[in-house]
């Protein structure tokens, strides 16, 4: 059945519905299948099937059926907490990001982010500079670096560190599949922080999984004239931190 699940997950790139239809309708499998799905793959996996899969990724709404991976899975069974934000941050979003991210792994969390361009990159690079531990959640294939001027930290993650997919191999992401990248990050986050935001954009998208999941939400409270997103979601009921003790204590 593995093998079936990872059929299905390269033959539909990693889409979860597609992958449900095509196991609801019993899509016939050959063994000869089976056996070219396996020699395909060009990266670790694990299916929801096997013993080493998330167990936070099993609580969510549609969960991968097959999540590929690079680096050290077990990090996943560690204190994972979200962080996120701007893909463009203010020098003030800057600097708190760093900041938290900082205390964060002196307190043994690992950092989960996306990788995207602005306060994911900055949550990346704080975790490793710090010594912490981080994992990177693609919107792409496992092996395809987006975006492209990441390659160095997607290198440093692989190796290092953890880079996990629904999407295997290469596969050229779309605009849809960041979206559905974010319930994952949530997913795999015991919690989650925003550091600065937008009032509509991707992060709004993760704290809106996070919340479906039941997860606390930290936010730093924005200044007068900064992107409002933050003050938003405290004035419903996210929680106000001003340093790490505020996490902690919660």
């Amino acid at each position: 059945m593995k093998e079936i699940l990872l059929f299905f997950a390269l033959k539909y790139d990693g889409d979860f519905q597609s992958i449900l239809k095509a196991l609801q309708r019993k899509e016939k499998v050959t063994n000869q299948q089976r056996e070219e799905a396996v020699s395909k793959v060009q990266s670790k996996y694990t299916t929801i099937l096997c013993d080493d899969y998330p167990e936070a990724l099993k609580q969510i709404s549609c969960p991968p059926f097959v999540l590929f991976y690079h680096g050290n899975l077990s990090l996943l069974d560690e204190k994972c907490i979200g962080v996120i934000g701007k893909r463009v941050p203010s020098e003030y979003g800057t600097s708190v990001t760093d900041k938290i991210v900082c205390d964060l792994v002196k307190n043994e969390y690992t950092i989960v982010s996306g990788m995207a361009l602005g306060i994911d990159t900055l949550a990346h690079r704080s975790a490793m500079n710090n010594h912490g531990k981080t994992v990177a959640v693609l919107g792409s294939g496992i092996n395809y670096c987006y975006p492209k001027r990441n390659r160095e930290l997607y290198l440093k993650l692989k190796e290092e560190h953890l880079i996990v997919s629904e999407h295997p191999n290469d596969y050229v992401p779309q605009a849809k599949d960041f979206p559905s990248r974010n319930r994952l990050i949530a997913g795999l986050s015991e919690s989650v922080v925003v550091t600065e935001a937008e009032k509509r954009s991707g992060t709004m998208i993760t704290v809106g999984y996070a919340l479906d999941q039941g997860k606390d939400i930290f936010c730093v409270p924005s200044r007068i004239g900064d992107p409002i997103g933050c003050n938003l979601l405290i004035q419903q009921g996210a929680k106000l931190i001003l340093d790490i003790n505020d996490i902690i204590e919660e």
